[in-house]
């Protein structure tokens, strides 16, 4: 039998349990819940969008855009935080390997609360947080319609950073270390690029199991207060690209073994390096290149250590995979946020009004934080 409550207590009790709730989803979801219930009639939304391709400082314009009625099969969302990321910026310019109809809304990522839904949507309620489900769906602006097919839903108990940069740069570091070599605690991931969004992700993922980094930065001023940060995340060795070339690689390989994985997001001598320290048989992916220089891959590399060179793209792995593949990463990757064991990158947090300066803020070499737009 449940105990038997006064009227006057019994009302203490829910007030009580609704101010806490109350207190709990601002606190975490820092004002999320609380979105305006006149969202749900909107007609219009404010959006980043861009009729033509070129510099994004240039043709990305801040405009009103009409709102699709909302179909049977279709959810009203507000977007929370969308951030900016480089193949954002490539989009734009015109050099992505998929580029949306002119004119667009620019963004690939982000995280948005589900406000309405339609009839026949069965997978989604209001109050939901959800991210895209594949690249192309355009999240620099305040609210869309979309079909409940095109996301996927997140807890609403991570941060809200966490969420927003969820699902390219962790999904891209959680594949990479688990399709290409079979790694276990103690094996060595090699990486350049090990400051960007995926090299953090690499090195939290690689460090839960117990799997060894060498971080490769380029030379810059703060490189010592940048080292200690990704030290800070479980970065076993941070290393300064000219040191590939030293003899002091040796002693680091006397700390631990060489790595069956070099993650390459560079290219050019950059790449070439990360090869020469592969171990026999191991594999170098390449899932970016930012110095805008070919892969070249020595002759002794292939012949006589039979290096693997392969490529990725988690656009193209979400497209070739269920649903419940994307499901279960995800699982796995909130796990670890929910441990304190993945956190997102330093991040700028910049209103959808203000993003010029996010734009500029981006493409500036030695970015320090990822720029999140707020709506």
């Amino acid at each position: 039998m449940w105990p038997q409550l006064g009227t006057g207590c019994y009302t203490n009790v829910l007030l009580c349990r609704r101010s806490l709730l109350a207190a709990a989803l601002d606190k975490r979801h820092r004002g999320a819940a609380r979105a305006d219930n006149n969202i749900r009639h909107l007609s219009r939304c404010k959006a980043l969008v861009y009729t033509n391709h070129g510099d994004p400082a240039h043709v990305v314009q801040l405009q009103n855009v009409d709102l699709p009625p909302l179909g049977p099969k279709d959810v009203l969302v507000k977007i929370l935080a969308a951030p900016i990321n480089p193949s954002d910026i490539n989009m734009i310019q015109g050099t992505y390997a998929i580029l949306p109809d002119l004119p667009a809304i620019g963004g690939n990522e982000g995280v948005a609360q589900v406000v309405e839904v339609g009839g026949q949507v069965t997978s989604l309620q209001k109050g939901d947080w959800v991210i895209p489900r594949d690249a192309g769906l355009g999240t620099w602006r305040t609210a869309a319609v979309l079909d409940e097919e095109d996301v996927i839903s997140v807890p609403g108990d991570i941060p809200l950073l966490a969420a927003a940069t969820l699902g390219v740069n962790p999904c891209t570091a959680f594949r990479m270390l688990a399709d290409f070599e079979h790694l276990e605690p103690g094996d060595s991931v090699i990486q350049n690029a090990a400051n960007s969004g995926v090299g953090q992700a690499v090195i939290q993922i690689a460090a839960a199991r117990g799997i060894h980094t060498i971080n490769v930065l380029r030379d810059r001023p703060e490189f010592t207060q940048l080292s200690d940060r990704l030290k800070a995340l479980g970065a076993s060795h941070v290393i300064k690209e000219d040191a590939l070339r030293r003899p002091e690689m040796k002693e680091l390989f006397k700390m631990c073994p060489k790595p069956k994985l070099a993650l390459n997001a560079v290219g050019g001598k950059s790449a070439i390096e990360l090869l020469r320290h592969l171990r026999i048989g191991g594999s170098m992916v390449t899932y970016g290149g930012m110095s805008k220089q070919p892969v070249t891959v020595p002759v002794s590399a292939l012949i006589f250590k039979d290096v693997k060179v392969c490529g990725f793209w988690v656009t193209q792995w979400k497209r070739q995979h269920s649903i419940g593949a994307f499901r279960s990463m995800l699982d796995e990757l909130c796990s670890l946020v929910r441990q304190g064991k993945l956190s997102p990158p330093a991040c700028a947090e910049v209103a959808l009004g203000d993003y010029r300066q996010a734009l500029d803020a981006a493409v500036q070499p030695f970015t320090s934080a990822k720029q999140i737009l707020i709506t």
